[in-house]
């Protein structure tokens, strides 16, 4: 699977900088710092518990941090009002980890909810072109009016992908996009993923602890440890690393 690498044009749309976060006397993020480019894979992993659910609550004005700052799509989201990050959330899709799926609306209403909440940016005359745009990027039109326990678990995760993009977002967040799925599954959605970017030239930050996921999707990698990114490079250069923390990760 060939890889985008149009991220090297250098355009950041999500900086992280002088992070910092605790909970009394827990720092969770010490100085935390992350560029994420144009059309980049960029691959996280930490520990359990190592602050890459607060980063991620953080950056999307969920959780103010103690210092430092935060630009989205060139926009400093400390400075804007409810309304106006209400917005640049239009622009960030999330995959969240188990899907998170409504059990009681079809496929159809999971779709629409996102596009419900934003109607001065969508008209719901459209939403049936929408949602079929959608699914047909994940290659599930046919389960367009069935309920999600009628649906697989990789089904789910489909759906789930779905209407991450059905606000056409510049940004993707993905959670654990692979836990709890079996290899084969896996692997689809790792390839979907990457058809994805490819398509619509997305920019991902993927949140993982699944290394052959890591090794297949990344353009770029960084490893939260003690509350910073401790090291950034490619799979290849981190997977051979000689440090101890960080062959931690690739065994």
């Amino acid at each position: 699977m060939k890889k985008n690498t149009s991220y090297n044009t250098g355009k950041a749309v999500l900086e992280i900088k002088d992070l910092y976060k605790g909970f009394g006397d827990l720092k969770v993020l010490n100085g935390f710092n992350l560029e994420l480019y144009k059309g980049e894979n960029l691959v996280m992993m930490g520990k359990s518990g190592s602050g890459k659910s607060v980063m991620i609550k953080c950056m999307v004005g969920l959780m103010q941090p103690d210092s430092g700052n935060i630009k989205i799509l060139g926009k400093d989201i400390s400075t804007l009002s409810h309304q106006e990050m209400d917005e640049l959330r239009t622009e960030i899709g999330f995959l969240f980890q188990g899907s998170a799926l409504y059990d009681s609306m079809t496929v159809r209403e999971n779709l629409e909810f996102p596009l419900r909440r934003h109607t001065d940016k969508f008209d719901l005359k459209n939403t049936d072109e929408l949602v079929m745009e959608a699914l047909r990027n994940v290659g599930l039109e046919h389960t367009i009016d069935q309920m999600p326990e009628e649906l697989s678990g990789g089904m789910q995760r489909r759906i789930a992908f779905a209407r991450a993009l059905i606000l056409q977002p510049q940004i993707i967040l993905y959670d654990e996009p692979t836990t709890g799925l079996d290899p084969i599954t896996s692997k689809e959605i790792i390839e979907l993923m990457q058809t994805i970017q490819d398509k619509y030239n997305t920019s991902s930050l993927i949140i993982t602890h699944d290394v052959d996921c890591a090794r297949v999707i990344s353009n770029r990698m960084i490893l939260l440890l003690d509350g910073i990114n401790y090291v950034e490079g490619t799979f290849e250069e981190l997977s051979n690393s000689k440090d101890p923390k960080i062959k931690a990760f690739f065994k």
